[in-house]
């Protein structure tokens, strides 16, 4: 596989670098432009790392501000040789490489641990002393894996003054077992694709054991020992310290890393940063830019990139530092998270009504294990069609089982209204079974009752005392989604959905209420 990897780059670089050069230029000119070099750099722990090395020509002899790229998850590092090309023409020096234990890199993979983030020190280190590189002007770039690895190394690395983290994680076990619900579809696939292009390291190779035996507590336990030295939410601070540039960017539906736990990470930062979210799945919005193609994220980073890194007067830290774009494709800027919406509360009733007054004293029970035709799609499908194609997860409400889901519908909106940022749910439940898998979804609903998925979210409830009720938060996914005039907004709450490792039990109930004092409700913020 190693060698494999090495002739792809190698074939791969060559093309793009073909295609980047376009039209031979006559002799007399001097034209900015780049080389290309497979290399073997000296990883953490004496591995080796699969490199390719693009080095700006026609630019002077440097020094040049250095980008490093480790890869995403099962990807190699041809990964970014599209947009390293253009990166290099622009005069940055970069180093694009396959992640350890993927493809033509050493070792084994474990899940983003200290070895992984070390390795982009030492990436740094080799260039300092074989490139024209400016180890002073350093930023660490990456999409998914790489994204959460490049935030890591920056926590670590103060040479590193800017950071480029696309549909990454900063929470670890939040992205992948949210509100102890593991995402099943999303935990499986990166499992598998681990397998095929890489070599498990003992901690994956743990973990995907318990998995695959059916220990699923087991793995979770293991998988919330490892996730905080591997999440750059705990390490927040070291960041700050640092200051580098943050560069975040996401997709409202990723189901791999989804958008919540990135803008709380962000709202921490106290660091130069961006924050950028539109509607996809997982790496979907950059994954064209990557290779070249034109693209606003990359665009955006790239204007970034030159500012915190040459200190080119461009305004990109001038610019609102939140942007997220609707499904409708319109982008809007914030100065904060905290202010791209305006809560407005409405009250669950018995009737199945969202309305202004609270009502409270009142219960139902549905049963649970069950599915109804509301659930959030399929990972990596879903998103992505409604980013790329605008085709949403749908659903028709009249046609969901009320034996089966609560279901709460507000009334029709009288102009466009755009939910911006990420709903709440407040309720009281009382389930039969010990053990209980709760999911939320908020439509976006036309008058013949056909529903878009807007956000969702998941709740488990584990080691409850059965015919106890309790009170839940559940904060649904960021979204920016544009009502149109006309549509209201329906809430869905049952018990089963296939992208998830649910909990319910086939026969059990779940009653939910609005005590007295404590009455339930949903906050959906919208943009002003």
């Amino acid at each position: 596989m190693r060698r494999l990897a090495a002739a792809l780059a190698v074939a791969l670089t060559v093309a793009f670098a073909l295609v980047a050069a376009g039209p031979r230029a006559d002799a007399s000119q001097v034209a900015a432009g780049f080389s290309t070099s497979y290399e073997r750099i000296p990883g953490a722990d004496g591995i080796g790392i699969g490199a390719v090395v693009l080095t700006p020509t026609g630019q002077g002899d440097g020094p040049f501000p250095l980008v490093v790229m480790p890869s995403s998850w099962g990807v190699p590092n041809v990964e970014y040789v599209g947009q390293g090309a253009k990166l290099a023409t622009a005069g940055f020096q970069v180093i694009s490489y396959s992640s350890r234990g993927f493809w033509d890199t050493g070792g084994g993979i474990d899940i983003a641990g200290p070895p992984t983030v070390a390795d982009v020190s030492k990436v740094i280190d080799w260039a300092a002393q074989h490139t024209s590189a400016d180890t002073s002007r350093v930023a660490a770039v990456g999409i998914s894996y790489g994204a959460g690895t490049s935030l890591l190394a920056a926590a670590k690395d103060p040479r590193i003054k800017a950071v480029g983290a696309m549909s990454g994680w900063a929470d670890l076990i939040r992205s992948l077992d949210p509100n102890d619900t593991v995402a099943l579809q999303a935990v499986a696939g990166l499992l598998a694709l681990g397998n095929v292009t890489g070599r498990p390291g003992p901690e994956m190779a743990a973990l995907q054991t318990k998995f695959v035996t059916g220990d699923f507590d087991g793995a979770i336990a293991e998988a919330k020992q490892l996730s905080p030295v591997r999440s750059a939410a705990t390490m927040v601070d070291n960041l700050n310290a640092n200051n580098p540039a943050v560069f975040l960017a996401n997709a409202f539906e990723d189901s791999i890393f989804p958008p919540s736990q990135y803008t709380d990470f962000f709202t921490r930062l106290t660091t130069p940063k961006r924050l950028l979210l539109a509607h996809g799945d997982h790496a979907t919005p950059e994954a064209s830019g990557a290779v070249g193609l034109p693209n606003e994220t990359w665009d955006e980073l790239a204007g970034w990139l030159r500012h915190y890194l040459t200190g080119a007067d461009n305004g990109a830290d001038r610019e609102a530092p939140v942007q997220v774009k609707s499904q409708r494709g319109t982008w809007r800027g914030y100065s904060s998270w905290a202010a791209v919406g305006q809560e407005h509360t409405s009250y669950l009733t018995k009737a199945g009504a969202l309305q202004g007054k609270e009502q409270s004293g009142w219960s139902r029970s549905i049963g649970a294990g069950v599915p109804t035709v509301a659930d959030s799609g399929v990972a990596l499908v879903s998103g992505a069609l409604q980013g790329l194609l605008t085709i949403p997860t749908g659903v028709v409400t009249p046609l969901v089982s009320r034996s089966f889901a609560g279901v709460w519908s507000g009334p029709a909106v009288d102009q466009k209204t755009v939910v911006n940022g990420a709903p709440k749910l407040h309720v009281t439940v009382k389930p039969s079974a010990a053990s209980t898998s709760l999911f939320a979804y908020l439509y976006d609903v036309d008058a013949l009752g056909v529903g878009s998925l807007i956000t969702h979210k998941p709740y488990t409830l584990r080691g409850a005392t059965p015919g106890r009720a309790v009170p839940i938060d559940v904060q649904l996914e960021a979204t920016s989604w544009e009502v149109p005039a006309g549509h209201h907004l329906v809430l869905i709450v049952d018990t089963v959905d296939p992208r998830y490792l649910g909990r319910s039990v086939v026969g059990s109930t779940v009653t939910f209420s609005s005590p007295a004092g404590d009455p339930a409700w949903v906050s959906v913020p919208v943009a002003a």
